[in-house]
């Protein structure tokens, strides 16, 4: 399993302090969601640990060694980041964009080998993007197309998936749609699976380790049943809320009952 914790990070933009000295420990092979208000550095924290953003002090560890110390292609094949609003060429068919996840495999004139064609057939088989493979991009829906890149990611063969809120822009039944088949490919891959989720409940639903930023700093991590509390959405959110069972599940379940002024 690929290992990545941090130690004594800190992080910041055009120098403005944005994360202050936090250690993190992300737990192999769980589903972990990152959480806080608008601006507080969850998407910067991703950054930092897909080695896109460089701390401002402390390390990332990437199976021990100083992620900034691996080569863009050792990290490449160890974990796979889908950005929260990814490009491509809207005439790229789904199984061309696929074939983008081997390219940390291969040399710069290899050619696509038997393991590339079947682990891309695998990616394909695992997001239900078999008979859409020939489609181009700008003909799929939107969550069809955040299925295709994440099939990208799966073809890339990490162990690892960060996800920046990789539900935004989709509608309920997508982002359910999406959200379901990560806890798949988790649960049968045993992968591991970092994202930054906006909406609360379904980060409550969906996550083995919750995250909760506030400040520049962890307020709290652990189950949903330990973080998942009215005192946690108070003080990292500014909202008076209850907290009861979802029915479904058993997931704590957020209601709010208003902003704190």
């Amino acid at each position: 399993m690929t290992k990545l914790t941090a130690e004594k990070l800190s992080l910041s933009y055009d120098s403005t302090s944005v994360i202050r000295n936090i250690d993190l420990h992300i737990p192999e092979g769980k589903v972990s969601i990152i959480i806080g208000s608008n601006g507080c550095g969850k998407s910067t924290i991703l950054r930092s640990l897909a080695r896109l953003l460089k701390p401002a002090e402390g390390s990332i560890y990437l199976n021990g060694k100083d992620i900034h110390r691996h080569s863009s292609k050792e990290v490449a094949k160890k974990l796979a980041i889908l950005p929260q609003a990814p490009e491509a060429p809207e005439d790229l068919t789904v199984k061309e964009l696929c074939y983008y996840g081997r390219h940390p495999h291969k040399g710069l004139f290899a050619r696509y080998s038997a393991e590339d064609h079947q682990v891309v057939e695998e990616a394909l088989q695992a997001t239900k993007l078999s008979n859409l493979s020939h489609r181009t991009l700008d003909a799929l829906s939107g969550g069809q197309r955040q299925r295709a890149w994440i099939a990208m990611a799966l073809a890339q063969g990490t162990e690892l998936l960060l996800l920046d809120e990789p539900t935004t822009y989709l509608d309920l039944a997508h982002q359910i749609e999406v959200l379901e088949l990560l806890r798949s490919l988790n649960q049968k891959r045993n992968c591991t699976i970092v994202m930054v989720l906006h909406d609360l409940n379904q980060a409550a639903r969906y996550a083995d380790h919750l995250i909760s930023i506030s400040n520049g700093q962890i307020y709290k991590e652990g189950s949903s049943a330990q973080v998942f509390t009215e005192e946690m959405i108070r003080d990292v959110f500014n909202l008076s809320s209850t907290i009861i069972q979802n029915p479904v599940d058993g997931s704590p379940l957020c209601i709010p009952t208003g902003i704190i002024k």
